[in-house]
């Protein structure tokens, strides 16, 4: 029996396990949020709480303690920086998952998992900064030319179809083995 056995085995090995929650619990501090099974989203939660408290903990032992569980320095970055100083104030709960129902393909239960401090991180950025920030990464459009330039520009000709007199046709190859075409076969 496996009582008191409370880890969520997901199908996988240890390792692969291990690999998989951390790079989910990675793009859940890059990306605030994500979607996700039901299943993964519940083996997640435990794990992304645990860096939480260790970054709010903020010494350098603890840095290297989710160093070493995460193995991606910008995402330990992010939580020491960032996520646990907005949530010095909870003593837990830090994620929320919600329920989405179920996927098209194979009806697996998706669900999404984010942090419950994120709305005030968008709420905090205006919406000016959002709109000036597009403007500059977005590459000025071309201007167009008349149609009488453009024809002018590059007069092409047209190659004749079909193969030049000094070249030879290519033989018809046969569309299966042992069927002949209707050519071949009069």
């Amino acid at each position: 029996m496996r009582h008191q056995k409370k880890t969520l085995k997901l199908g996988r090995t240890a390792e692969h396990r291990k690999a998989l929650l951390a790079n989910q619990v990675c793009s859940l501090i890059e990306h605030q949020r994500i979607k996700t099974t039901l299943a993964k989203a519940k083996a997640v939660r435990p794990l992304a709480e645990k860096i939480v408290t260790l970054g709010k903990n903020g010494s350098l032992h603890a840095r290297r303690n989710a160093l070493s569980i995460l193995r991606q320095k910008d995402a330990v970055k992010k939580i020491f920086d960032e996520i646990a100083p907005r949530s010095t104030d909870r003593n837990g709960g830090y994620t929320r998952i919600v329920k989405l129902g179920q996927r098209k393909s194979d009806s697996a239960s998706m669900a999404f998992i984010e942090w419950v401090d994120a709305a005030k991180v968008i709420e905090e950025k205006p919406a000016e900064e959002k709109k000036s920030k597009r403007k500059e990464t977005a590459p000025a459009p071309k201007q167009k030319e008349p149609a009488a330039k453009r024809e002018e520009a590059a007069p092409k000709e047209k190659e004749p179809a079909g193969p030049t007199p000094t070249e030879e046709p290519k033989p018809k190859k046969r569309r299966w083995f042992g069927q002949r075409s209707k050519e071949e076969a009069k």
